[in-house]
């Protein structure tokens, strides 16, 4: 898996993301993050064949992948074909698990269960319908279960990581156990904020530390964050439309953050989760607050605002 991708979440089907898709692979991006929860894997799709028949890359050159989401646990096969219709497609190389949640659920019981969803996504891999499987959203305790039963392991776990939210439990047990982490939202996803009710969260972008190191070393804030969460050793997919961003954001993998600069950005003291999966709970649901969904793996400041500990 490449360790540098273009990502799509909240990149509206249609000529934009075309664009920002042939601006990527110009200048050298192999690696594609999808879902069909994002509603615009078909403009995805229509590009790659148009990528294709140019014959400036090839599908043998790129990494695509794509998710399950929580709605589609009961009919895992026909979710993945829809998918590989719209990207037009004949295999995946990856297939995620978006969210260890199912939709409509009630009561403290998730049906279909995780296993019961794992072994549906283990047979598109027996019928050569992707090429690997993994997790995305999942907790230490979530992953470590599935461990338990899986016939074929997790090649990664996609989860938020930046310097405002280390998430230091999961991927230290995900590294441990030889399953990659994709770091998504590298940015702060400071463009979803009113989205998932988070206005006044300090946007990671502005902060002084990471600006200060920027400065020195004549980077963006932008690089400054992408070359910290290589450094970190995960595979990092930030989205964005806009083409000279989309350039400056690879250019990282031209440059190195000094030693010292890389600690200043391991010990920022302000933690919280920019996307928290509050939208998976509620009461009589398998997941009744986000404790429950990330097994406490949840920063102070999360609690506070979804009123779990006292402000």
């Amino acid at each position: 898996m490449p360790l540098f991708g273009l990502g799509t979440w909240k990149s509206k089907a249609g000529g934009a993301l075309e664009t920002s898709l042939r601006t990527a692979f110009e200048c050298g991006y192999r690696h594609i993050d999808c879902a069909s929860a994002y509603s615009n894997e078909d403009s995805v799709g229509k590009t790659f064949q148009e990528v294709f028949a140019e014959g400036n890359v090839t599908r043998d050159d790129i990494w695509v992948t794509s998710k399950l989401f929580n709605k589609d646990h009961a009919r895992v096969r026909d979710a993945c074909q829809q998918t590989l219709k719209d990207l037009q497609l004949e295999q995946l190389d990856l297939y995620l698990m978006h969210w260890p949640a199912v939709s409509g659920c009630e009561g403290p019981t998730l049906k279909p269960s995780i296993k019961e969803t794992w072994q549906d996504m283990e047979r598109l891999v027996d019928d050569g319908l992707v090429k690997s499987i993994g997790i995305s959203n999942f907790s230490a305790k979530k992953t470590k279960d599935l461990l338990s039963y899986a016939r074929i392991k997790p090649v990664a776990n996609q989860v938020e990581v930046h310097p405002y939210h280390r998430n230091s439990t999961v991927v230290e047990f995900c590294q441990a156990q030889s399953i990659n982490i994709t770091a998504y939202s590298p940015l702060g996803s400071n463009d979803s904020e009113k989205m998932f009710g988070r206005e006044g969260i300090p946007k990671i972008l502005d902060n002084e530390t990471v600006c200060r190191v920027a400065a020195e070393l004549g980077w963006t804030p932008a690089q400054v964050l992408l070359r910290w969460s290589l450094q970190k050793g995960f595979a990092t997919i930030p989205k964005s439309t806009n083409p000279q961003r989309i350039i400056e954001n690879i250019e990282v993998l031209g440059l190195e953050l000094p030693a010292e600069q890389f600690e200043k950005l391991n010990s920022l003291s302000f933690q919280i989760r920019m996307l928290d999966g509050n939208f998976t709970t509620g009461e009589n649901t398998p997941y009744p607050t986000i404790r429950e969904l990330w097994d406490d793996e949840v920063p102070e400041e999360n609690l506070k605002r979804r009123n779990l500990v006292a402000a």
